[in-house]
């Protein structure tokens, strides 16, 4: 009998996060899921072909031990400051005796954006339609089945770099798996965690990760802006290393069990003891400067956000306010802060929409790109995997670095 099986994969500056879930009838079921740490990644960009694959194998095999079946095709979740987006203005002429538009004529507007000129280091990611015309009536969302003389669109064009595309298709074939189809993870993060009633009267996604931040803006139920921009969490942990003088893994424990975005967020000030490095004894520090360090970086985030949301000329069009998802949105206050520099309401986004299984495991705003990739681009029909195969009659082999093992045994002995 054949199932609906897609798999996802969010290659995370900090994490890789592998995800493998059935579509029901009426909800998605994660049948596994898998989180291995990630080492060979930089802001969303592959750093490491050897490391990113070897982290894609360990979060894979962990999802496809849980699930008891293996997938030989994933999606791939893309962030980094390479890329870009633009809008583009294009029509098509319906040529076909009784001038209804078909799938075949949105299919030859599709193919005309291609056509555009573009760097040639960059490549088109996605063409998602703002709107379309038809003989110059605007507003349609779906225009098959009309009649007209003239189809047009205004499309959302994703552009990436060839480079960091072909690094990413690189090591997850390296790691023995396929890319079914490459998804930009604010899109990714938006189908699983906004409403439609926020995409209509207009929302703005802020999914910050580890290495980047990745923002979304919707208006009318399309998407009208993207941006990936290079301050996220692990900036947050490096000023706290560098401000208290400490070591990493310090500075991200601090963060995560004491951190605030906010000063007046704080419910009670308090004294916080931090381990001491060599011959420097142990240091005591007031939970509201370690809360100043975060605030001051949190704020720039949100303002560069914010700037950048004026020079496109869509702060006006948010009326339903803002959400923010990624581990970074985890930060006690963050909301609080949203709301004061973006003078908008804002809440924390968590995957929506997940049946049963083992969904209560990603139902956390770290795990947004995740679930969302598990959904595929809308319009786009899921594959029906008839060959699925389970792993308790045939398991796939874990990949296993030969050199590291030998490497390991020569030290032991």
């Amino acid at each position: 009998m054949k199932r609906n099986i897609i798999a996802g994969l969010d290659l995370g500056t900090t994490k890789v996060c592998a995800v493998i879930a059935e579509h029901a009838e009426d909800n998605i079921n994660i049948l596994g899921f898998g989180v291995a740490p990630s080492e060979g990644l930089n802001r969303g960009l592959v750093a490491n072909i050897s490391k990113t694959a070897e982290a894609i194998s360990e979060a894979m095999n962990i999802a496809i031990n849980r699930a008891g079946l293996s997938v030989e095709e994933i999606n791939v979740g893309v962030a980094g400051e390479h890329v870009t987006s633009l809008r583009h203005r294009n029509y098509v002429t319906i040529n076909n005796p009784e001038r209804e538009i078909t799938e075949e004529d949105l299919n030859r507007l599709k193919s005309d954006v291609h056509t555009i000129r573009i760097p040639s280091d960059r490549q088109i990611l996605h063409i998602i339609p703002e709107e379309f015309f038809v003989d110059y009536q605007g507003g349609i969302e779906d225009p098959i089945g009309m009649c007209g003389a003239r189809l047009e669109a205004v499309n959302h064009v994703v552009l990436a770099s060839v480079p960091a595309i072909q690094n990413i298709k690189k090591s997850v074939e390296r790691a023995g798996y396929k890319i079914k189809e490459l998804i930009l993870q604010p899109i990714a993060s938006s189908l699983s965690v906004l409403e439609e009633n926020e995409k209509d009267l207009g929302v703005l996604l802020i999914d910050i990760g580890g290495g980047t931040t990745d923002i979304a803006v919707f208006h009318h139920k399309s998407i009208k802006h993207t941006k990936v921009i290079g301050v996220a969490g692990n900036q947050v942990t490096n000023d706290i290393r560098e401000t208290l003088g400490i070591v990493t893994a310090d500075a991200e424990k601090l963060k995560k069990e004491y951190g605030y975005a906010l000063e007046s967020a704080i419910i009670k000030d308090e004294d916080i003891y931090i381990k001491g490095v060599g011959a420097r004894g142990n240091i005591k520090i007031p939970l509201t400067l370690l809360t100043q360090i975060i605030s001051v970086r949190m704020r720039e985030l949100f303002m560069l956000i914010d700037n950048e949301l004026r020079q496109a000329g869509l702060k006006n069009k948010i009326k339903a306010g803002v959400v923010l998802t990624g581990g970074g949105s985890l930060l006690r206050g963050c909301t609080e802060l949203a709301e004061e520099v973006f003078g908008l309401p804002a809440r924390i986004g968590v995957p929506l929409e997940l049946g049963t299984g083992l969904s209560g495991e990603i139902e956390s705003p770290e795990f947004a790109t995740a679930a969302g990739l598990i959904k595929g681009m809308p319009g786009k029909s899921v594959t029906e995997f008839s060959d699925a195969k389970d792993i308790k009659k045939e398991k796939k082999p874990i990949k296993i670095n030969l050199f590291k093992k030998i490497q390991e045994f020569f030290e032991n002995l």
